[in-house]
This record gives C-alpha cells, structure tokens and sequence, in this order.
C-alpha cells in the first residue's frame, strides 16, 4: 500500500471515529447516484481503493471519508457547468467494509454486518456461539491504515463474566474475530502463524476452519 494510500484511510477512519452515528463512505461501497431532474445521469459505482469514483462528464471524485449527503454535495458543485439543477442524492446500496468475519471454533463461521457497537461477544453470538472444542481465548485480527494486521487477544471467560470492565472488545470494519481449538496452549505462537500464514488473502475471503 502507497503512502497516499495510508494517509487516505488514515483519513476516512478519523473522520468515522469523529461522527459514530453518521456513516461515511469507504473504499468497496457501492454506490447509487441519482438525479430526479435528470436521471439520464443516474449512476451505479463502486467506490475504488484510492476513494474515488468516476462520474460521466466530471471525471473523478473523492468519496470515501464522505457522508452520502457530503458526497451529493460535491457532486452537485461538480456538475454545476452541466446541469442547471443537479440536485443529486447518494445511496450507499452495498457495505463490505461495514462487515467483520468470525473463524474458527463458532457455529456459523463467516461474515456478518457490522451494527453500532458490536463487540467480539455479540459477533460470537451473531455466529451461533461456541463448539464444545472452543478456547478460553479469542483473538482480532484488526489492520492498520497501512494494512498492517495486528492482534488484540481477549479472555472471552471473563469478558462474559465481567461486562462492565471493558474487556469485550468493540469491534471496527473489516475485523477479524479468530476462535481457536482449546488444544492450542500457546496463544502467541498461534497469532504469529495465523498472520504469517493465512492473511496475504483479502481479508473477506473464506479462511480456514480452526
């Protein structure tokens, strides 16, 4: 990942942090662009890596980091020369950033939408709970802006016995939530192997069954 490209998502997860409540566009959106006074112009895009989207006769856009209404914004000043009254709106159809992935020792391993709040308990219990060959631990798997993984390991024992002391973890885009099998003794081995070996893959490909 370029340094722009750092600095971008440095950005965008700013911004998030800044306004919880208020969902701002990322990279892998799909977006659908509407103009009611004009809808030959009404557009499908996917949001690029770089945060951009390319619209007919205005070129490229930064969107990423941006509300829907900021982003219809800067699409109505864009097409201001073309149009007497854009008037666009955004509708942010498809959030694959907005999802977290739960592997290894849970019922239902997969991907699941991110809801406000959520926290590594919730996601377990969004997977169908635990197998009787879960461990006592659990671990994210969260990137950087730089696409860095690092791991954040929880006592999920004690996190479900002690709510109200913050060791659930709250959960962000893109994490992943790994459950071993209780034969793995050694938790920091198993995190240095499971970022070595298994995360060159996108993070929302299908990972190994623990």
């Amino acid at each position: 990942m370029s340094p722009e490209q750092c600095m971008a998502n440095a950005e965008i997860q700013q911004t998030a942090l800044a306004d919880p409540n208020s969902y701002v566009i990322q990279p892998g959106d799909d977006l659908s662009i509407d103009f009611y006074l004009n809808p030959e112009f009404n557009d499908q895009v996917a949001v690029r890596p770089d945060g951009k989207v390319t619209l007919r006769m205005v070129g490229d856009l930064k969107a990423a980091g941006l509300t829907s209404a900021q982003f219809a914004s800067v699409i109505d000043k864009a097409y201001t020369s073309e149009l007497r009254s854009p008037d666009a709106v955004v509708h942010v159809k498809n959030m694959p950033s907005r999802q977290v992935y739960v592997q290894g020792q849970v019922s239902k391993p997969g991907a699941f939408p991110l809801e406000t709040g959520m926290t590594a308990l919730q996601a377990i219990s969004e997977a169908g709970g635990l197998t009787e060959d879960a461990n006592s631990s659990a671990v994210v798997i969260r990137r950087d802006a730089c696409g860095t993984p690092h791991a954040i390991r929880i006592n999920l024992a004690s996190a479900s016995a002690h709510p109200d002391k913050g060791e659930d973890v709250a959960l962000t885009s893109r994490d992943i939530l790994v459950v071993p099998r209780s034969t793995i003794s050694n938790m920091d081995l198993f995190v240095k192997k499971y970022i070595r070996d298994l995360l060159p893959v996108q993070p929302y490909a299908t990972l190994p069954v623990l």
